[in-house]
């Protein structure tokens, strides 16, 4: 029996763990949950799954939680469940004794301190945060070699990246590629950016995800993200890893090896398979949806180049990982700011790119990072960000 904690269990990625869990109450017990704003919804699931402890962004509402559940918890047996907050309540509920895996599935740089607690305390980890990893891959990656964690997965590019590289450790990899929907805006020109709308920003054709990572779909942001977290989770130069846009959503990533063999993972788009597959690792869990059809969905699969030079996010991403050091940190950060600004409206669709690209222009490197420099130089890149555009 694994004991999980889902960080952002609220969200997409944590509805569809629960629903994992849900079907296979033999091999896991919740034990802590969190969310950012969505209170209410944490209190449904605490009443149903009764954790050991349960996180809040904000103290506010971690005391709003608390008098919720004096009220409906008593009848459910909840009123045991400790009610944190903040990202000292993430740190410490991820490194307690309330669970053996954490499944992190927070929005952006919130995710690397909980992950490097967790790290520190023993504990394996299903990573569906790429910027945990995106900010902080080299010392991420240093403290799960040094505590002999495991580190899964749960993109489903990575998760399938992954499932290529079992049984083939030691074998050399010749290139890496990763596949990508396109987003709403495959094959667009640079003209036609310029007019996107936030409706049409926010309309993926073929997962449903939040606002900030389906916007960063739509900039090609989140696959040029998923680059560098490739280069950290399997240790391969940046340049051997191609973007390849598949619109069908079929086959999710595949590994050449050395011998120009290609092995590829392929299935129906349902982010359930990584998911069940990083929580039931080494086993694979048993699944009544119906597999992939090879004479409907499956039956063609097209490829084709993301040109980099319509979206320049791509570009900036892998220019950002050979640089190094603070580069992808400032990469991050920036772009979090700019996606959310436009989610304001306060800045047009192709601002994104523009923006970022002179602000990575004009960033003097930092190197030899720490965690605290890492938060340090986040911090003050969003405040750089937000004054320099608004």
């Amino acid at each position: 029996m694994k004991k999980v904690a889902i960080l952002g269990s609220t969200g997409s990625i944590g509805t569809q763990s629960l629903d994992i869990i849900e079907k296979h109450p033999d091999r896991f017990q919740v034990g802590v949950l969190s969310c950012g704003r969505n209170v209410q919804r944490l209190k449904e699931q605490i009443l149903r799954w009764n954790p050991e402890i349960a996180v809040t962004e904000r103290e506010e509402d971690a005391a709003a939680l608390t008098k919720m559940l004096r009220e409906d918890g008593a009848a459910a047996g909840c009123i045991h469940t400790e009610i944190l907050w903040g990202q000292e309540g993430l740190k410490t509920a991820a490194a307690s004794d309330a669970c053996d895996v954490v499944l992190n599935s927070l929005l952006g740089i919130s995710g690397l301190a909980p992950t490097m607690a967790a790290i520190g305390a023993g504990k394996d980890i299903a990573l569906a945060n790429k910027e945990t990893l995106v900010a902080g891959g080299s010392i991420v990656m240093d403290a799960v070699r040094e505590a002999g964690v495991k580190l899964l997965p749960v993109d489903s590019e990575h998760s399938a990246i992954f499932q290529c590289l079992e049984g083939n450790r030691g074998r050399r990899v010749k290139k890496i590629l990763l596949t990508a929907s396109g987003g709403p805006f495959r094959r667009w020109s640079r003209e036609q950016l310029e007019t996107v709308t936030l409706e049409q920003a926010l309309n993926h054709p073929k997962w449903s995800m939040g606002k900030k990572i389906t916007i960063d779909s739509a900039t090609m942001m989140n696959k040029g993200l998923e680059v560098i977290e490739a280069r950290w989770l399997f240790d391969v130069p940046v340049d051997d890893i191609q973007i390849l846009v598949h619109p069908q959503s079929i086959v999710h990533s595949m590994v050449e090896f050395a011998d120009t063999s290609v092995l590829a993972q392929l299935g129906n788009p349902d982010m359930r398979i990584p998911i069940s597959l990083a929580l039931g690792y080494p086993d694979r869990l048993e699944s009544e949806e119906p597999g992939l059809d090879f004479f409907g969905a499956g039956s063609s699969l097209t490829f084709e180049k993301p040109d980099p030079a319509v979206f320049r996010c791509i570009a900036m991403a892998y220019e950002a990982s050979r640089a190094g050091g603070s580069y992808p940190v400032v990469l991050n950060g920036a772009n979090e700011v700019l996606v959310d600004l436009f989610l304001h409206g306060r800045i047009r669709f192709i601002d994104i790119q523009d923006q970022l690209e002179r602000i990575l222009d004009a960033h003097v490197p930092q190197y030899d990072l720490s965690l605290e420099k890492i938060l340090h130089i986040d911090r003050e890149i969003r405040e750089y960000t937000y004054q320099a555009v608004i």
